[in-house]
């Protein structure tokens, strides 16, 4: 078990390390980073992945300017912890951040601890300006605010979701829209958003034009396409009838603004003239409410299926990045180590690969060999193209993702010596990592235990679980 440990200590650390040691000396003018963040997007609705049904032209045109990540994959199949791992560069069981914030614990309990770099901090310490713009979803105690979590600018809201339209009644909480810089806070005018998507969008602009002389890494987190399901009347009248039912209108036609929403920021970084990194991510799979589909991938939100890890994703540099995919399956992780290995940072103790050599065509290999997940009671491996997942109480399934990537055919049982080893190094993983802080109560412990049944077949059947 020790030697197990020793080796996946090596697999984490090793190349990120490696790359900063040979850096031969600090860029002379470093490209700007825009991290661009969708929310329970399904994996088939966009016409990058093949969608017939929902038109996304700007993605699309984004997306093959650059390189498709066709296997990328997320660290929670849930947004705050997910967003964790997107944000610090490491596995969120290193620091217990392993499900959505707690409801009703302490406040000051609950957010990203303060003893984690988010990748703000090593990009702000790189002499990058730093914004955030959008949702955080991190902590909603004044410690965990994101100006104090290496951000220089923060414009959008804290808590998990809110109202697509303006709302008084959200002004100066969790959900109010505000403009920080530092310790200067001030709430946006509710009656001023006429569509959140597009005030996102807005202030995403206003800060690449801002920082067009000097480089930059902003992140804007859309909270579309979650819930509440919200779109314009004009949206969604452009909408074919034919999409159906009517919650898949509403999607639709969110998914509509944020396309229009990314094409305007990557008009903006063209315009810029700055070089400039475009990675574009969704944050887990889609949820079973909003009506989103992730086409192949059996699962969704909240599940360690591939349905609910497995995300659309590209990067985009022009004149650098040529356009292609990547067909070997990378993290989130190796996304932020890449932003701070372009920008010349410090990549101690991050868990991620720089993906540059793979961006660039000059490898071919894989990646990572295993990835892991870990919420509760369920927690996956994937190593090569086998992928384990062990439900407590419940058993270990085992699937070839090579000959059956829809993950119907549970192995366990005439592939038991595989079963065990992934079973060592799924519980040699967990032996770097440490306990949840907190969790979400029984209600939802039995929610993630439903979405595991191999008995629940087909999109609708899974939209039957909330």
């Amino acid at each position: 078990m020790h030697r197990l440990i020793l080796k996946l200590a090596g697999i984490a650390f090793a190349l990120p390390l490696a790359r900063g040691a040979l850096a031969d000396s600090k860029p002379v003018n470093p490209p700007s980073v825009v991290l661009v963040i969708a929310d329970d997007a399904g994996w088939i609705d966009f016409g990058f992945h093949g969608s017939t049904e929902i038109a996304t032209p700007a993605l699309d045109r984004l997306a093959a300017e650059g390189v498709v990540l066709e296997a990328c994959y997320v660290t929670a199949s849930v947004c705050s912890p997910s967003r964790a791992g997107m944000l610090t560069g490491r596995y969120q069981q290193r620091c217990g951040h392993e499900y959505n914030l707690p409801g009703e614990a302490p406040r000051i309990e609950g957010g990203l601890p303060l003893t984690e770099r988010t990748i703000a901090d090593r990009m702000r310490a790189a002499g990058y300006a730093t914004g955030l713009i959008g949702k955080w979803h991190l902590g909603l105690a004044p410690a965990f605010h994101p100006t104090n979590r290496g951000f220089d600018e923060f414009h959008g809201f804290r808590a998990g979701s809110r109202s697509y339209f303006g709302n008084e009644k959200l002004t100066g909480g969790d959900r109010g829209y505000e403009h920080a810089r530092g310790a200067d806070r001030k709430s946006e005018v509710e009656s001023e958003i006429a569509y959140l998507t597009d005030t996102i969008a807005r202030d995403a602009v206003t800060f690449i034009r801002d920082h067009a002389d000097r480089p930059s890494f902003l992140v804007v987190a859309f909270n579309a396409p979650h819930g509440p399901m919200h779109a314009t009347e004009d949206d969604l009248a452009s909408i074919d009838p034919a999409v159906a039912p009517n919650h898949r209108r509403i999607y639709a036609a969110m998914m509509q603004s944020l396309d229009r929403a990314c094409g305007s920021i990557g008009d903006a970084i063209d315009a810029s003239g700055r070089d400039t990194m475009l990675i574009f991510v969704n944050d887990n799979g889609g949820a079973t409410n909003n009506a989103s589909d992730n086409g192949p991938w059996r699962g969704m939100k909240g599940s360690q299926f591939e349905g609910g890890i497995r995300v659309p994703g590209f990067v985009r540099r022009s004149d650098v990045v040529k356009p292609g995919s990547i067909e070997h399956p990378v993290s989130a992780l190796d996304l932020v180590t890449t932003a701070v290995a372009v920008a010349d940072g410090d990549l101690a103790g991050l868990d991620g690969v720089d993906l540059d050599p793979w961006l660039q065509s000059r490898t071919t290999d894989r990646p990572h060999q295993q990835l892991f997940w870990r919420r509760g009671p369920v927690a996956a491996v994937r190593d090569l193209d086998l992928k384990l997942i062990r439900i407590e109480g419940h058993g270990t399934l085992l699937f070839d993702l090579r000959a059956d990537p829809g993950e119907q055919q549970d192995l366990s049982p005439e592939r038991p010596s595989e079963t065990i080893r992934l079973l060592a190094e799924l519980a040699a993983w967990e032996g770097m990592m440490i306990p949840p802080r907190w969790t979400t109560g029984p209600m939802w412990r039995e929610n993630l235990l439903q979405k595991h049944r191999m008995d629940v077949v087909g999109r609708e059947a899974e939209r039957a679980i909330p």
